[in-house]
């Protein structure tokens, strides 16, 4: 993802009229702007962000684990690295350490930089043009784990006995140092898993090569790999075994390459992406047990109940199975399983049906002595968020937080700040998720200009008051059905004609040629 567009950027034409010029860059921030955030960073924030230097590492009380063979798994354009891992094998099982980059240390509370942090809440990737959080000199140097350079970092202490339950777990600051890092393409073939890029570019593929050559190259870290991925599916197995959810989705991500060319690609999970969100999900669970002991509350992103769960019982009988009338996490993935094993191939398009109907999550915080919902798609309990604080403001609350519990220090927010700042960030990712989805519909517009008229598989993920909406099924983008749409439900496939895309609005519109008449 470019930080900055590239100049190839500053005019793109659209095909549907080629007099018309089509400057992707400008609608990316019109769209940031009409959503209510800020695309520049104030000279109070520059100020700071120009006397900001490297801590003395020589003279930091902290312990030194730089000499550690840690990794980061990431996607191959990203530079804002919050988070590394190492794993031990130990005799009773397996101890694994999760870093995660020390944004406090250059962000303290009430300064210009965490003022603009917080009114984003949220690094936000259009395709064309990321807009931070946080500055770059912190988010992309100071504070991200990059490769070579020792960092400050909160380090999550997991002991896992040898059916991969967290024992003992335990949370301090310490000084790493990145000694690999990796990428979620080069990391899932060299486990003999597919890439995560269905359709990786010719760039993609030269980055995954080389990353290979690194593991090639590295016994220890190939070892590393190895034991890292076995404790990440035992984790996950006891997951799905508590009744989290098996999604795959192919997941649209658009992008403006240097030299101006347009990308529509897509990414799928795979076991390099289950190994950072089962290890993730393991440290928010510690950092969550590790404040509670301390008596601090905790922030929590969850899904309460499903949205629709109506919805999700009706899809499921359109495939032969009956779900209980009440949410059940556990009848949801059993059935999810089999429809994998059944139908691989339209799988994806059932998980993303799924997902819709389900609905989004919200921020909540839990006080030390109240009890709350686990998060239903992940069959988690005490689940926090603290793996990502340069992308992140919830994680950037938590890591505070978890510094004052670890200094014998008070809680620098209450119960009430804390409230109203998960509402805040509930409802900016919200509309975090509305500029990226608006902005890369531009992007897919341009790129769909020339194919006007040509006909499309599709499948139903969106039908209310307000219209239909389908999507593709290669390339996977998103567009709304215009004309006759009754008798359509979410998760019916359909055949499309695309009519019309309209870049400046990130319109894509289409009208029914025919129900195919089978859910996907």
């Amino acid at each position: 993802v470019l930080s900055h567009p590239s100049p190839f950027l500053d005019i793109l034409w659209s095909m549907n009229n080629p007099q018309q010029k089509v400057n992707l860059p400008e609608i990316a921030r019109q769209v940031m702007t009409q959503h209510g955030f800020r695309t520049e960073f104030s000279k109070e924030c520059l100020n700071q962000v120009a006397q900001a230097t490297e801590p003395d590492f020589a003279k930091s009380p902290q312990r030194d684990l730089s000499a550690w063979l840690w990794s980061s798994i990431d996607n191959d354009e990203s530079r804002d690295l919050d988070q590394i891992e190492y794993a031990e094998t130990l005799p009773s099982g397996t101890r694994v350490y999760v870093g995660i980059a020390n944004v406090n240390y250059f962000v303290p509370k009430g300064s210009s930089v965490d003022e603009s942090a917080q009114q984003n809440t949220t690094s936000i990737y259009t395709g064309v043009e990321t807009f931070p959080m946080l500055p770059e000199k912190y988010s992309t140097d100071l504070s991200s784990l990059v490769e070579g350079q020792k960092r400050l970092a909160v380090v999550i202490d997991m002991e896992l006995d040898q059916a991969n339950l967290v024992v003992k777990s335990d949370v301090y600051e310490a000084i790493v140092q990145n000694r690999a890092q990796l990428t979620y393409n080069a990391v899932a073939t060299w486990l003999g898993d597919p890439p995560v890029d269905t359709t990786p570019s010719s760039e993609s593929q030269a980055v995954t090569s080389r990353m290979l050559a690194k593991i090639s190259a590295d016994t220890a870290l190939q070892n590393q790999l190895r034991v890292q991925d076995k404790v990440a599916q035992g984790l996950r197995l006891r997951r799905h075994e508590a009744g989290a959810l098996s999604f795959s989705t192919n997941e649209l991500r658009p992008s403006v390459l240097a030299d101006g060319r347009l990308e529509l690609k897509a990414s799928q999970p795979n076991r390099a992406t289950q190994l950072i969100e089962d290890f993730m999900i393991a440290a928010n669970q510690a950092t969550a047990a590790f404040l509670e002991s301390h008596g601090f509350p905790t922030i929590w992103r969850i899904v309460r109940v499903p949205k629709r769960w109506e919805g999700i019982v009706a899809l499921a009988g359109e495939h032969g199975t009956t779900l209980p009338a009440t949410p059940d996490s556990k009848s949801l993935e059993a059935f999810l399983v089999a429809e994998r094993a059944k139908d691989p191939e339209h799988f994806p398009d059932l998980s993303l049906a799924i997902i819709k109907l389900l609905g989004r999550g919200e921020y909540m915080v839990k006080s030390p002595q109240q009890e709350a919902p686990g998060h239903f798609g992940l069959a988690v309990e005490n689940y926090s968020h603290s793996t990502a604080p340069n992308r992140r403001y919830p994680d950037v609350l938590t890591q505070r937080l978890l510094l004052a519990a670890m200094n014998s220090q008070p809680a620098p927010y209450s119960y009430e700040e804390l409230t109203g700042l998960a509402k805040s960030c509930t409802d900016k990712e919200d509309e975090a998720n509305k500029v990226e989805r608006t902005v890369k519909k531009s992007i897919a517009a341009v790129a769909l200009s020339t194919r006007v008229g040509e006909i499309f598989d599709a499948f139903v993920t969106g039908y209310g008051d307000k219209g239909c909406w389908v999507r593709l099924a290669n390339p996977p983008v998103e567009g709304k059905l215009d004309g006759a749409t009754k008798g359509l439900a979410v998760g019916d496939r359909v055949k499309v004609k695309l009519t019309a895309t309209n870049p400046y609005k990130g319109f894509i519109d289409f009208v029914l040629i025919s129900p195919l008449g089978r859910k996907v």
